[in-house]
């Protein structure tokens, strides 16, 4: 039986990992691989992407890894020229970068606002002016945009521009996934919950008295019990990405043990 996603070209923005351990990005961008697909690793950092695509290949897959910041368009442009040169199409878009930073409307800055609104939001219309061009001439292309469950909910956290540039996310992806329908490309979003990631001990940790009061914390938050990890989105993302998923167009999945049903965090 053929891989789910034979042959097909993956772009990761955000393939590397922060830290230790497996991302979404990461993980995302191996279960691409594992799935059948030739993977574009594509970070701020190259030695991250170069992490990652080691892996790829170390397991026998086909993989690249290329070095771009998401809010500068002349760089997402040429990693995307770069991506069609070394194997002919873009397939798959896969934007997971993004970035959080606290404080209510009273205590961020201005500045703080806009560099959220730029990495988690301007950064995947850049990526989709890019690659949709491309897709268009295919006549297909799944994009899976990474919101967070933030988008619809308080998750506990005082960081106003984080739930609304994710909130932006799931809302420009509905109209990509409207808009390009009838020319055979889907996009989705994912909406993590609590996840046991290397971004949030970059990220969150400044929200509790230890690191061991936070993985508590949010263990406890879940109504599974744990916090969920990189290959649980990962898992969704390839779902999303493949045939099995080709009437699923314009939807907010999320990956949270079920904490979006519940009334409080």
């Amino acid at each position: 039986m053929a891989a789910k996603l034979q042959d097909r070209v993956a772009l990761v923005y955000g393939a590397g990992s922060v830290g230790e351990g497996w991302g979404n990005g990461k993980a995302s961008a191996v279960a691409y691989a594992r799935a059948g697909a030739k993977v574009v690793c594509i970070d701020r950092e190259l030695s991250f992407a170069e992490a990652t695509a080691g892996i790829i290949k170390s397991e026998g897959g086909t993989a690249i890894a290329l070095q771009a910041d998401v809010t500068s368009l002349d760089q997402v442009r040429k990693v995307t020229e770069e991506a069609v040169r070394a194997f002919g199409a873009v397939d798959i878009l896969h934007n997971n970068v993004g970035i959080t930073a606290s404080g209510g409307p009273v205590e961020a800055s201005e500045e703080s606002w806009d560099r959220v609104m730029t990495v988690n939001v301007k950064s995947m219309f850049f990526t989709c002016k890019c690659a949709l061009p491309i897709m268009v001439e295919r006549g297909r292309g799944a994009i899976i945009n990474i919101s967070s469950l933030a988008s619809i909910r308080w998750t506990g956290y005082n960081y106003s521009s984080y739930y609304a540039s994710k909130a932006a996310v799931n809302n420009f992806t509905r109209g990509v996934a409207i808009e390009y329908a009838a020319r055979g490309i889907r996009a989705n979003t994912i909406l993590p919950g609590m996840m046991d990631t290397p971004h949030i001990y970059q990220q969150i940790t400044s929200y509790y008295a230890s690191v061991e009061e936070m993985i508590e914390a949010r263990h406890k938050m879940s109504p599974t019990g744990r916090m969920g990890t990189g290959w649980d989105v990962a898992n969704a993302a390839v779902f999303l990405a493949s045939e099995d998923a080709a009437y699923i167009n314009g939807v907010e999945l999320p990956v949270d043990g079920g904490l979006h049903a519940k009334v409080a965090v």
